[in-house]
């Protein structure tokens, strides 16, 4: 089995993919982002960087798709190859962020990693109100996301949405992260996990 948690920076993908790993003893694959070299640069001028750090991601999620289905294992991945491709990569576009040159070699890239993967068993998606997400990201304090701008988040959170309405790759879970403290609150971890296990049942 492969789980996927899909979000916006500062929705809990990374928390609750620990939290699910060790729920349900599977391997976890998390996101590379204080190991991707261009990350400090691009928040520091993104129109520069925009391509380099989008490359990265793609190749590793690419990587990590590729080794979660070679291994056989039980697997949560924190974020998705597909947000990077219909979220992340488009909007920088959309901003003027990214050249359309390299946008299009971009998608290009992206379009024959895609025939060799296959989109996971459960996409669980991790919506969240931009007030919960600003909260979220000065909690944890990472010096690279204190020029991130609500306009940013905005039209990530809205690039989301318009992804998961026409999402068609497999079976959808959604989970208002406003409504949950599920690293507080045991009761509001065990609503998801008991959602996890009903989507699961239908998997079969």
């Amino acid at each position: 089995m492969h789980f996927a948690i899909a979000g916006n920076i500062g929705a809990g993908k990374t928390t609750l993919t620990e939290l699910l790993s060790k729920h349900y003893k599977w391997e976890a694959h998390y996101e590379d982002a204080s190991d991707n070299p261009y990350l400090d640069d691009f928040y520091a001028n993104m129109e520069r960087w925009s391509f380099n750090l989008q490359v990265f991601f793609l190749n590793s999620r690419f990587r990590q798709v590729l080794d979660i289905r070679q291994s056989k294992k039980d697997f949560i991945q924190d974020r998705t190859i597909y947000e990077d491709a219909y979220i992340f990569a488009p909007n920088l576009h959309a901003m003027g962020l990214m050249s359309s040159r390299d946008f299009s070699n971009y998608r290009s890239l992206f379009e024959l990693m895609e025939s060799f993967i296959q989109p996971p068993d459960l996409l669980i998606y991790l919506r969240s109100s931009i007030a919960n997400l600003v909260n979220q990201i000065q909690k944890r304090g990472r010096e690279y996301e204190n020029s991130i701008s609500i306009e940013y988040l905005n039209r990530l959170n809205q690039c989301y949405e318009d992804w998961i309405d026409t999402y068609d790759k497999g079976k959808l879970l959604i989970i208002d992260v406003d409504k949950l403290d599920f690293v507080q609150n045991e009761e509001d971890l065990g609503d998801i996990i008991q959602r996890i296990d009903t989507s699961i049942h239908g998997l079969f």
